[in-house]
């Protein structure tokens, strides 16, 4: 059986944890000060506009999010009521999505913003030497497959 975490793992998984939140929250808060955007909003927008040109395929923005059919579709939903997408009919039963003119603007209203934020919230607490251990770590930790708890 697995021992559970000692007092010093349970410390650093927890500063890990809100290190982890505060930076997201940062994140998500200046770029829904700068474009109106929420992070789902935000990242919904950047993969159709950077990975797809403007334009996907639904199933293939879930596959890149990683959300399921269901989240997906709700935030789509919200986000063509707002006017930042379009939902239309492809080949067969696709279903594309596009970004209009006003999501393409919020995205680069927003894009400055994002930038401003990782740097203050995340890069700039990662500057002092033997910074690159760190980063060398958390780029093994998401490249490696998950591992069931």
């Amino acid at each position: 059986m697995t021992q559970p975490l000692n007092d010093a793992e349970m410390a650093r998984w927890t500063a890990w944890k809100r290190a982890n939140e505060a930076v997201l929250a940062t994140v998500a808060r200046e770029i829904h000060s700068a474009a109106g955007l929420s992070a789902a909003d935000f990242a919904v927008l950047s993969r159709v506009i950077e990975n797809g040109d403007g334009r996907m395929p639904q199933q293939d923005l879930g596959a890149m999010l990683g959300w399921k059919r269901a989240r997906l579709s709700r935030q789509l939903s919200r986000m063509a009521e707002r006017g930042l997408l379009r939902r239309e009919d492809g080949h067969g039963r696709r279903v594309l999505i596009t970004a209009t003119d006003e999501g393409q603007t919020a995205l680069a209203t927003a894009r400055p913003a994002h930038a401003r934020a990782v740097r203050l919230a995340l890069f700039e607490h990662t500057l002092a030497p033997g910074s690159d251990d760190f980063w060398n770590v958390i780029q093994e930790i998401s490249s490696t497959p998950e591992v069931a708890p």
